[in-house]
């Protein structure tokens, strides 16, 4: 059952995507010849207008084919005769969506909640020295550590695990004391464990309680999809570090697989507690499946060919060459390099999809 909600979410989620760039091509005025959801083989399919509206076989995407898109048009309503600013919506309306719909997500998870933890500090280590008024005080909130800006009471650990540390071993942290800003310096005490890791201990203890109002409700959904937008951005900067290898990262079958264990762990610990099984399940299954919204919408704009950053990125590099040298690069080579990167990253999700299978068994 996990297997085909997993599969269903994945989906849609993708299919949302498309949906983003049909409804903003329809907007502009771009003829969109087909809009499809699902790939593979047709199983149903119905002409409205000037569109073919078709859903097909594999619940696993699916797509929104604008005349003009992959090669040249005379039709004025082609996606290559229009201006900067209706190619630009068009291109990022596909991750706008998957944004949305992961903050949606967010707000309908959160719509029963009766408080959120906050990133208050609650308690101090005496054996620290930065007390007092001029260091960190008990109902301090933690804005920011280093410059990274604190959303959540689990942001804390997360930040201050990965920041980088002076020759002292120092940080910069950022506190809300009465509705003022005020920066200080902390200096962190740092060990090795039995197993050789390091273990940072920063000498206070947070985790205050407000209480959820329908705005702090929303606030909270807001910055759990914000908190998604840097998990994301760490994967991605641990990737080009070389901290993280492409061994970690998942495909479809790997999400469908995380999808399935996530929902199967959360209904086993429910029902250890007597609590609704399935109601954890569909809740923890809901709350990853944002997490992976909000990933296909920054993963999406990554200025790379075939993705929609990279549309974006030839759009700019074309408009300031035409401003500029009154040249831009000719449509058909554009194509070639869409079509040379949408070449690599399928060789790069077959590789990983390859790993994914190999996991399971």
């Amino acid at each position: 059952m996990y297997i085909i909600a997993a599969i269903l979410i994945f989906g849609v989620l993708i299919a949302v995507h498309e949906l983003g760039h049909f409804l903003a091509a329809k907007a502009c005025g771009v003829r969109v010849n087909e809009f499809s959801i699902g790939m593979g083989p047709a199983i149903f399919h119905t002409t409205k207008g000037e569109t073919e509206y078709s859903l097909r076989l594999l619940p696993i995407g699916g797509f929104c084919a604008m005349e003009g898109e992959d090669e040249e048009s005379d039709d004025p309503r082609a996606l290559e005769k229009q201006g900067f600013w209706k190619k630009l919506l068009i291109f990022v309306a596909g991750a706008a969506m998957n944004f949305l719909t992961g903050l949606l997500i967010m707000i309908c998870l959160y719509a029963g909640a009766q408080g959120f933890y906050t990133a208050e500090i609650v308690e101090l280590d005496p054996a620290f020295p930065q007390q007092g008024e001029n260091g960190i005080m008990v109902g301090d909130v933690i804005w920011a550590i280093n410059g990274e800006r604190i959303y959540l009471k689990s942001d804390v650990p997360t930040v201050l695990g990965v920041v980088d540390l002076d020759e002292n071993g120092t940080i910069e942290m950022t506190v809300k004391r009465g509705g003022e800003k005020l920066k200080r310096t902390l200096t962190l005490q740092t060990y090795t464990d039995e197993n050789g890791a390091e273990v940072r201990r920063y000498g206070f203890t947070y985790g205050g309680i407000v209480e959820a109002t329908p705005l702090v409700r929303l606030q909270y959904s807001w910055y759990n999809t914000l908190d998604f937008v840097r998990l994301v951005r760490m994967s991605l900067m641990m990737l080009v570090s070389g901290s993280a290898g492409l061994d970690d990262l998942s495909g479809p079958v790997g999400i469908v697989s995380t999808i399935k264990d996530v929902g199967e762990e959360a209904q086993e610990e429910a029902e250890k507690n007597n609590q609704n099984g399935f109601a954890a399940a569909a809740e923890s299954i809901l709350y990853f499946g944002a997490l992976i919204a909000v990933n296909l919408a920054v993963m999406n704009l990554l200025p790379l060919p075939a993705l929609d950053g990279g549309k974006v990125f030839f759009l700019v590099i074309n408009t300031l060459a035409l401003a500029l040298f009154k040249r831009q690069i000719p449509p058909k080579y554009e194509n070639y390099i869409h079509m040379a990167g949408f070449a690599l990253l399928m060789a790069l999700m077959l590789f990983i999809t390859f790993h994914d299978v190999m996991k399971l068994l």
